[in-house]
């Protein structure tokens, strides 16, 4: 039996894995059931655009906060908190500590971002 063996691991947005999906679809004539069932649950949460997506998590990395990894900033992207509240609960499922100072400016660049895309 073949050991798939993993060389690195990078988090990915919504986005990113929806255009992966679309290149699977391209590729394969007829994509299996998880690729169908995936792309449904997908289109439900795709908010952004590619070039919005880089932006954000530009300004969000510009914040330079402590502790806060790639994968913390990804999961911000893609659920998009608008109160200090919604993100207290994404983080939570994290063994990560952010005060609240911090968490009010990742709430504002993601609330100003928001609101000057709309």
């Amino acid at each position: 039996m073949v050991k798939p063996e993993i060389i690195s691991e990078k988090p990915i947005t919504v986005t990113e894995l929806k255009q992966e999906i679309d290149k699977i679809k391209k590729r394969d004539k007829e994509p299996n059931f998880r690729v169908g069932k995936t792309e449904d649950y997908v289109n439900q949460f795709v908010n952004l655009s590619k070039a919005e997506e880089e932006e954000l998590i530009q300004k969000l990395e510009k914040l330079n906060i402590p502790r806060l990894k790639d994968v913390h900033i990804i999961k911000i992207v893609d659920i998009l908190p608008k109160t200090v509240d919604d993100l207290k609960i994404i983080l939570q499922g994290y063994t990560i500590t952010v005060n609240n100072d911090n968490i009010k400016k990742v709430v504002d660049v993601v609330k100003d971002f928001t609101e000057k895309k709309k």
